[in-house]
């Protein structure tokens, strides 16, 4: 009997120990509470299974599941649901208006009709417990993309036409335009909008226009590409060479009608916004491009990039921050031929010479980077001057001295019927030499040896020109004491007598912002 009593004495002291270890909690779901004892320790996790409560993968509990709750906790569960759907969304046309000077100022035509764009979006609601907490957009789907109003507005100016040789291609609000037989005859051949004005050339017969567009991918991306347009308009439409990222060098080969040399940068999104590949390519139209130049690290800030350029005969140049030379276009390599000294511009961009082959391809004109006197380092020196350099005897000799970095030599065409060396050289003089990177310039010329200089453009009491490579006219007009030189100054073009120094206002738009000229 006392045995018994004893065991029973054990299993009451049991029992009160397991209440005593219990607690108490209230737990509110679905709009509905209830208060179930879990042991003391528990998470809130515990305690829904206990109250035999189901939670889905997107439900959430307050306090979070994982947190140990303590008597007479009230725990909360959030019914969390999430809904989509899909709407078509418009997308408004741009409108662009174009300033056309061959239209009376004020006439108005449209060009383009605008259309609108569509994409469809879809969204992800969030309801928690019945109630709409968030509303977003989760992924967008272009299906077709809205197309520009394009708008004429003449702006006729009372500039009186001139008679111009070849054909005169200029880029205008991101348009290129064409001149020929006088300056009154005009006529828009590209009405993209978008030219970029990285790439502005015409094919030796001037019969086609090459240049790059403004990429629509991120810019970190794709840059631009690459597109070549008839200048007659019964010869077709521009058609894309399916390049991209050109920014330092594109160019009509010489001897050739169709084929087309170029170089590419890798996207970036940090400044300058590319990576060069100092590459080279040759693409004939409608065919597949081939490779001259591999990828390579193109030297000391090779990261801005290799410029090239191509002699009357067809035989290449490079240029770069710290030389030039010339290109083997059937070995694949460079050939160093001047050393300069790397500018430090101390920014993100990186200064590379200006070069230009003499009419003869046997000469080559460049910008030197001189050393300044102590204690200024050699790639600190603000000093430049304009040389020229022989490719038959090696011997290199200064032409112009403290022209400033953005001199930017140009050669003029040869004269019909003249010698292999009668030929000019223009280039831009820097206002204030020692700092060329900030300084307006003036146009002078010079015979190719150095001699006969004349500043031509603009006169000293006027501002001085944006940093530019001149443009030759490609021959000669009747009654003009030397071969124009075609330049922008305050958005327009100006036609310059190489040999007066006369010079003539050619449109009013003020929008101009390259030229080419054959």
């Amino acid at each position: 009997m006392v045995v018994v009593l004893l065991a029973l004495a054990a299993t009451g002291c049991q029992l009160s120990a397991t209440e005593r270890n219990l607690i108490t909690v209230r737990i509110d779901t679905d709009g509905h509470e209830q208060t179930v004892s879990v042991p003391a320790g528990s998470t809130v996790a515990e305690a829904l299974q206990v109250a035999g409560v189901n939670a889905g993968s997107l439900d959430r509990s307050e306090p979070p599941a994982y947190v140990v709750v303590e008597d007479g906790d009230l725990i909360r569960l959030v019914r969390v649901e999430e809904r989509f759907r899909t709407e078509i969304r418009t997308i408004p046309f741009d409108r662009q208006v174009l300033r056309n000077e061959s239209l009376p100022e004020g006439e108005e035509r449209l060009v383009q009709a605008g259309v609108n764009g569509q994409e469809e979006l879809t969204y992800r609601a969030i309801l928690e417990n019945g109630v709409k907490t968030s509303d977003s957009v989760i992924k967008t789907v272009l299906i077709s993309d809205p197309l520009a109003e394009i708008v004429m507005i003449g702006s006729r100016s009372s500039l009186s036409p001139l008679g111009i040789p070849g054909r005169l291609v200029y880029l205008s609000g991101g348009n290129a335009w064409i001149m020929e037989t006088t300056t009154a005859n005009r006529r828009l051949i590209v009405n993209t909008a978008d030219l970029d004005g990285r790439i502005l050339t015409l094919s030796p017969d001037a019969r086609y226009l090459l240049f790059t567009r403004r990429s629509n991918k991120p810019v970190d991306k794709e840059i631009n590409t690459l597109w070549v347009a008839p200048t007659d308009p019964d010869d077709g439409s521009a058609s894309s060479l399916n390049v991209s990222n050109v920014v330092h060098f594109a160019d009509w080969y010489p001897n050739s009608l169709t084929s087309v040399a170029y170089s590419t940068v890798e996207p970036r999104a940090n400044a300058p916004g590319w990576q060069a590949n100092n590459d080279l390519y040759k693409v004939t139209v409608g065919a597949k491009p081939a490779r001259i130049l591999d990828a390579q690290s193109g030297g000391i800030y090779g990261w801005w990039g290799t410029s090239f350029a191509f002699s009357p005969s067809g035989r290449l140049a490079y240029s770069r921050p710290d030389g030039i030379g010339l290109v083997s276009q059937d070995g694949g390599y460079l050939a160093p031929i001047i050393d300069i000294t790397p500018m430090q511009t101390h920014g993100d961009w990186a200064w590379v010479p200006g070069i230009a082959w003499g009419a003869d391809s046997e000469t080559l004109f460049f910008v030197d980077h001189v050393a300044a006197q102590p204690p200024l380092a050699p790639e600190d020196s603000p000093l430049f001057d304009l040389r020229v350099v022989s490719l038959t005897s090696d011997a290199s000799v200064a032409l112009a001295q403290n022209v400033g970095m953005f001199a930017l030599p140009s050669v003029s065409p040869r004269v019909p019927g003249g010698a292999a060396s009668a030929y000019q050289v223009a280039f831009l003089q820097a206002i204030f030499p020692e700092q060329s990177d900030v300084s307006r310039y003036r146009l002078v010329v010079i015979d190719r040896d150095g001699s006969n200089r004349r500043e031509v453009f603009p006169s000293a009491d006027l501002p001085g020109l944006e940093p530019q490579r001149p443009v030759w006219a490609p021959g000669d007009i009747v009654g003009q004491t030397g071969p124009f030189l075609c330049v922008v100054y305050k958005g327009n073009l100006w036609l310059v007598d190489s040999g007066s120094g006369q010079a003539r206002q050619i449109t009013g738009d003020g929008l101009i912002s390259g030229v080419d000229w054959k």
